[in-house]
């Protein structure tokens, strides 16, 4: 469409010229300006023909206008109505290759191997709360919540110090419990409380909330553990969700106590996490102090979205300054050959950054990136069953919701 404008304006300017030659030596009446269209043409003044021709341009040029921007909702309709069809594709086939209907669960892949566990970890379930309410947001006639938030709470664990969900289907086996698959379901309660306003959902988001700080000290100079028990590791990824659901509580309640330890997590993931690059590293050990220099998009993704929201609720422009900084030096380390690293789900995370960075500056051209590789996914990591992955032998459950997730977060923007 670009094109066409480019050909239309060039053929106006190549009639204005032909216009221009034909007229008489006074065209530019001897001072370097055409008439204004206010004026009025005297008779038989040739100078009117120049004006009515500007009129017709600026007419011709306001219809491309129109027609650009046409073309432009037709495409973002279309584009919106391709996402909401790969989200329905991916969902009725998580529900054939990866639901145990029996026992309410899912399957970690489509192809469980001798020794493995028949059902899934906690964390791919996690991806796919979030990703049942992004759907729900495109589709709220259907129900996409429910048989997911019904498996999870197969996981509950009531052990003190505080109730929360381990790794493994708790009528199974016993299993550790990790704060960040914790942080990530509370993360998507939230979310759904905020569109539902389900009491139920935000219930459970506190619940959380008190059991993720009971994995607080001041080892390190504070921060969270990753694993309950487990005192070896201050992690990114148990940090930067831990701050999104301190500021989503704090906008809901109003309680200060939960900004308070919002900012508390924040100063420290930026003074020890963060990169010179700008993205954000993986992990401090502890108590060596030593930092594990691996960069993950979700780590990335969940810093940039606490500086929105962090800009959202105090309004000091800082915050969404650094929020622009990071999400150019994100695509700056991550997009590489056009494409983004790693795992479906951590560019998911990593999104969910961008998305709420554009809620605020309306940039949409810094989500280019993120448009081209889930198309590109579609088309080159799809197999003919429609399950997308990387690895043609079986599929993972996480990557299904992750690109669930994904599609429809890139269809919301698309209707905002």
């Amino acid at each position: 469409m670009f094109l066409k404008f480019i050909f239309i304006i060039a053929r106006v300017k190549f009639l204005l010229l032909s216009k221009a030659i034909s007229c008489p030596k006074d065209f530019y009446r001897g001072e370097g300006h055409a008439p204004s269209l206010l004026e009025k043409p005297a008779p038989n003044d040739t100078d009117g023909g120049w004006r009515e021709l500007s009129v017709i341009t600026i007419k011709i040029f306001f219809i491309v206008c129109l027609a650009i921007a046409g073309n432009s909702l037709v495409n973002a309709q279309q584009s919106t109505g391709t996402y909401e069809g790969r989200i329905d594709t991916l969902n009725k086939n998580i529900y054939q290759y990866f639901y145990d209907s029996a026992k309410a669960l899912y399957y970690e892949t489509n192809n469980i191997k001798a020794g493995e566990k028949p059902h899934s970890y906690l964390w791919p379930l996690c991806a796919l709360i979030q990703a049942a309410n992004e759907a729900e947001i495109l589709q709220p006639e259907k129900n996409y919540i429910r048989p997911v938030m019904k498996a999870i709470d197969q996981y509950y664990s009531p052990l003190p110090p505080a109730p929360g969900y381990q790794a493994y289907v708790a009528k199974e086996e016993k299993d550790d419990r990790f704060y960040d698959d914790n942080q990530w379901i509370a993360i998507a309660y939230i979310d759904a409380f905020n569109r539902t306003k389900r009491q139920e959902y935000l219930e459970i988001a506190k619940n959380i909330y008190r059991f993720m700080m009971t994995g607080y000290d001041a080892a390190a100079g504070g921060g969270l553990y990753w694993k309950e028990g487990d005192n070896t590791t201050k992690n990114t990824c148990s940090n930067g969700p831990g701050i999104l659901i301190a500021l989503q509580l704090y906008k809901i309640t109003n309680d200060k106590s939960y900004l308070d330890t919002a900012l508390i997590l924040y100063n420290w993931v930026n003074m020890h996490l963060q990169s010179p690059q700008g993205v954000y590293f993986d992990n401090i050990k502890i108590p060596s102090l030593k930092i594990d220099s691996a960069v993950y998009t979700y780590n990335t993704g969940t810093m940039l979205q606490s500086n929105v929201l962090l800009y959202n609720i105090t309004k000091n422009k800082k915050y969404l300054q650094e929020a622009q900084r990071i999400s150019k030096a994100a695509e700056k380390v991550f997009y590489k050959n056009n494409k983004l690293p790693g795992n479906y789900w951590f560019k998911a995370v990593l999104l969910r950054g961008y998305e709420e960075l554009y809620k605020v500056d309306k940039n949409k051209s810094r989500l280019q990136f993120f448009i081209d590789d889930a198309d590109r996914i579609w088309q080159e990591e799809k197999n003919g069953k429609g399950l997308v992955g990387k690895k043609e032998e079986r599929k993972s459950l996480i990557d299904q919701a992750a690109m669930i997730e994904i599609y429809a977060r890139l269809a919301q923007i698309n209707n905002n």
